[in-house]
C-alpha cells in the first residue's frame, strides 16, 4: 500500500511529547494497532505516529478513506475537531486549534460572500460599473471570542491571551508555553516585550521567563498617587469631627445613665443645667 506523508499535515497538530510517544509505542507493541489510519486518497491524515511506529516494528495496521474531504480545509477542520475532544490536549493547544477553525470558517464565509455562484442573478448595470456584491456581516470580536472559548473549554480572557501569543511571542516563548513550563498568562505578558528581550529571557531559562512576566505585570500597575496638602487637611478635619462626634455620644450615654438613676426633681435640675 502506497501512503504519502504530507509534512504540513503531520506538523499541523503539535507532536507528542517524548513520554507520550513512548507510551503509544508500548501500547502498539502490546495490543497492536487497533484504530485504522485515516487517508485522503493516498495521503495520510490521521495516525502519523502510529504509522511510523508500525513501520518501525512491522506491526500490521488498517486504513480507512474519508470520502467527505473535498479540500485541504476540510482535512484541517476534521483534524481540529478530532483533537479538540481529546483530554490530553492542553488549554493552549485547544485555544490555538479553535482559533484556526475560526480563521478557516471566516475565510470561507468571506469567499462565499464575494464570489457569486453560477446561478447568481446579478442585475445588469447599464453604466458598465462593477455590480456591488453583498458584504458579509462583520463579526463581533467579543461574541466571537466567547464562542471560541466555549469550544476550547477555556475562558474568553485566555483566548485573548492566546491570540496575543500567536501574533507577538517569539518562537522560544511559544515553545515554553507549549511545553507547559510557562503559563498562558505569563507568556502573554512576555509577548509584550521586544523580540530580542523575549529571546534573551527564554535563553536564560524558565525562571528568567517567569521573572520577565512578573516585571511586565508590575510595570502595568499604576503607582498610588500621594495625597496633596489639601487632601491631607481634609482628612485631618474629618478625623477631628469623628473624634468630636464620639465624645458627644459618650456624654449623651452618660447623661442617659444619670437620668435613669435620678429622681424626677434631680432630672429636672440636670436638664436645666
Amino acid at each position: 500500500m502506497h501512503i504519502v506523508v504530507n509534512e504540513e499535515l503531520k506538523a499541523y497538530i503539535d507532536p507528542l511529547t517524548a513520554d507520550e510517544y513512548e507510551a503509544l509505542e508500548r501500547s502498539l507493541l502490546t495490543e497492536g494497532c487497533r484504530d485504522a489510519l485515516v487517508l485522503w486518497g493516498d495521503t495520510l491524515v490521521d495516525g502519523h505516529n502510529r504509522y511510523g511506529i508500525c513501520r518501525k516494528h512491522d506491526i500490521p495496521f488498517k486504513t480507512v478513506q474519508n470520502e467527505r474531504f473535498q479540500s485541504i480545509d476540510d482535512v484541517h477542520l476534521w483534524m481540529i475537531e478530532q483533537h479538540l475532544g481529546r483530554r490530553s490536549v492542553s488549554d493552549f493547544q485547544r485555544g490555538v486549534l479553535a482559533l484556526r477553525k475560526r480563521e478557516i470558517l471566516a475565510t470561507r464565509r468571506a469567499t462565499d460572500a464575494v464570489e457569486p455562484t453560477a446561478n447568481d442573478d446579478v442585475p445588469f448595470d447599464t453604466t458598465g460599473a462593477e455590480p456591488a456584491r453583498p458584504k458579509s456581516p462583520r463579526a463581533n470580536p467579543t461574541e466571537s471570542r466567547k464562542e471560541i472559548a466555549r469550544e476550547a473549554r477555556i475562558s474568553a480572557n485566555q483566548v485573548g491571551m492566546i491570540e496575543k501569543i500567536r501574533k507577538e511571542a517569539a518562537p522560544e516563548v511559544v515553545a515554553a508555553v507549549k511545553s507547559g513550563s510557562l503559563s498562558i498568562s505569563a507568556a502573554a505578558a512576555v509577548a509584550s516585550l521586544p523580540e530580542d528581550e523575549q529571546r534573551a529571557a527564554a535563553t536564560a531559562g524558565d525562571s528568567e521567563l517567569k521573572q520577565a512576566a512578573k516585571r511586565v505585570r508590575e510595570s502595568r500597575r499604576k503607582p498610588r498617587e500621594k495625597p496633596t496638602d489639601e487632601v491631607k487637611a481634609l482628612r485631618e478635619q474629618v478625623e477631628e469631627l469623628e473624634a468630636e462626634n464620639r465624645n458627644l455620644r459618650r456624654e449623651i450615654e452618660t447623661l442617659k445613665a444619670r437620668l435613669g438613676e435620678s429622681s424626677p426633681e434631680d432630672a429636672e435640675e440636670m436638664l436645666a443645667e
